[in-house]
């Protein structure tokens, strides 16, 4: 199966293909990965499920399940899938999935860098890379894969040029969606493992944002 997937895959992408024979050693492997594909029942102790979960802890890969089992289809949101498939494949089902996971990809790398100037450099950071921003007073702290930036900017208009992935949970807190890792009524956890406020009146605006950027 992993063979005829990456025969598939390598049909309709030009594309660097990586094999594991279960979740351990995929996480294991230290490499940031554009797309995964992963079955849910694996060999040894951890299932597809539970490997996606560790890898949303360090990872936003695109993760497509490829699986004979119904049961988990709901259980792929909580992972932010890009798709559940079923075996056996649809051939014609597999080229529409994989090109749209392929667009998704580009899309985001082509997402303008923000621009910010911090002492007096300018600098560009990709979207991508931003976990949350928080105000410090005047200033905007923005925490990044990269390290963190200290500059002069309004949270409002630093919201505006970021757009939809992103959201406002609170007066002083602007949170990357690909990011969260949990939440509750007063928190959002993220998957560095830091947490950030959650305003009580913004929980349903959050949870409706969250749900459509999952879907």
């Amino acid at each position: 199966m992993r063979e005829y997937l990456r025969e598939l895959t390598c049909r309709y992408l030009e594309a660097e293909v990586s094999l594991f024979s279960d979740g351990e050693e995929l996480l294991r492997a230290g490499k940031e990965f554009d797309l995964i594909l992963l079955d849910i029942r694996l060999e040894h102790s951890l299932d597809g499920m539970e490997t996606a979960r560790m890898l949303r802890k360090k990872s936003g890969a695109v993760i497509i399940f490829v699986t004979a089992l119904k049961e988990y289809v709901f259980d792929a949101y909580d992972v932010e899938a890009f798709h559940y498939l079923l075996k056996p494949i649809d051939e014609q089902k597999f080229e529409d999935v994989i090109n749209r996971a392929a667009e998704k990809i580009e899309g985001e790398r082509k997402q303008k860098p923000l621009v910010i100037r911090v002492n007096g450099l300018v600098r560009h950071v990709a979207p991508e890379d931003i976990i949350y921003a928080e105000n410090d007073r005047r200033k905007i702290i923005l925490h990044t894969k990269d390290g963190n930036y200290t500059f002069y900017e309004k949270m409002s208009t630093l919201e505006q040029k970021l757009g939809k992935n992103f959201f406002r949970s609170h007066r002083g807190y602007l949170v990357h969606l690909r990011e969260v890792a949990g939440y509750d009524h007063s928190t959002i956890q993220l998957k560095n493992g830091e947490s950030v406020f959650l305003a009580k009146q913004k929980y349903s605006d959050f949870t409706e944002a969250y749900m459509k950027y999952l879907m």
